[in-house]
């Protein structure tokens, strides 16, 4: 999964495999989605079930807090620290507004990157390391990077598809 906030506009790309073990069971899952009356796009990397907890919690705390994606990030992370069943809970969010991106772990992180780019999942640090690369060296918007990032980290990651789902704001 790739998060690129560039020139005024935020994409959010994931890769549509769903692993168990070393064995694909579905090709086509959609890992990103907008949310808050399409102003926040999220996608999640790992255990998709617990994905979708996590995914309804951050609605809520958007919710909860009209909108203020830090916020909602921050009493996401707390909670999912805190509570005793949301802790065991296998996955990572990244999540992105027009002005903020953070990564958010059940470890309690919440994490804002320098440049705008998030990776996450298998793929991420294939994807990541090919945004970077596309930012520096085109002049692509950020639904593009999105999408060439994670088409370059399904050719390296066996853990990662190239049935892409992009959502832009």
């Amino acid at each position: 999964m790739i998060a690129v906030r560039h020139h005024a506009q935020v994409a959010v790309a994931g890769d549509g495999q769903v692993s168990i073990g070393n064995t694909i069971v579905k090709a086509g899952a959609r890992k990103v989605r907008k949310l808050y009356g399409d102003r926040v796009v999220a996608g999640f990397a790992g255990a998709a079930a617990d994905a979708f907890t996590l995914f309804a919690r951050f609605e809520a705390k958007l919710e909860e807090h009209r909108g203020n994606l830090s916020r909602a990030a921050v009493e996401l992370a707390k909670d999912w620290r805190s509570d005793r069943v949301l802790r065991r809970l296998e996955a990572l969010l990244a999540v992105a507004d027009r002005e903020h991106s953070f990564i958010v772990s059940g470890t309690g992180d919440v994490i804002e990157p320098d440049d705008g780019l998030i990776g996450i999942g298998s793929g991420g640090p294939f994807a990541l390391a090919a945004a970077r690369a596309l930012v520096s060296h085109s002049d692509l918007d950020a639904k593009a990077i999105a999408t060439e990032a994670m088409r370059v980290a399904a050719t390296i990651c066996v853990f990662t598809n190239d049935h892409l789902t992009v959502e832009v704001l």
